[in-house]
């Protein structure tokens, strides 16, 4: 059962960041920042896929996918939500660490000797170069910001 526990909490991590992704968006759009909305509209959608892929990888190894983020998710939007009230450099912050806690969490899950061959490989091939390319568009963004 470990297996689908990890995988859970990788969905978990999935589903925090599209709802942190959408505040995000959303203030952006409200505040005409187009370029932003721009350069995190393709993460928001990746993190969407994220979430099916991990859903759907549950759903094979016969276990029901978590349908929120829980508690990590409710404190990930308080700590967006705040950002959001502070300003761009805030926000665009509050992405980035969380996309470095993503990354971190997929860089843990390979070091779990049961995790399903197929799953690492998802991790390995998409999921972290995903994140890291997310990072990488951060940090990008919060050198123009800043």
């Amino acid at each position: 059962m470990l297996n689908v526990d990890t995988i859970d909490k990788l969905l978990k991590d999935e589903l925090s960041a599209t709802e942190t992704y959408q505040q995000a968006l959303d203030k952006f759009r409200k505040e005409g920042e187009t370029a932003e909305s721009e350069n995190l509209m393709p993460i928001y959608e990746d993190h969407e896929e994220a979430v099916s892929t991990l859903q759907n990888q549950i759903r094979q190894m016969g276990a029901t996918p978590s349908e929120d983020s829980g508690a990590w998710g409710s404190w990930a939007k308080i700590v967006q939500g705040g950002a959001n009230i502070m300003g761009k450099l805030a926000t665009l912050k509050a992405l980035q660490e969380g996309e470095r806690t993503g990354a971190e969490d997929y860089e843990e899950a390979l070091q779990d000797p049961e995790l399903p061959s197929d799953v690492r490989s998802l991790i390995e091939t998409r999921l972290l170069p995903a994140q890291q390319s997310h990072i990488r568009i951060l940090d990008r963004l919060l050198d123009a910001a800043a």
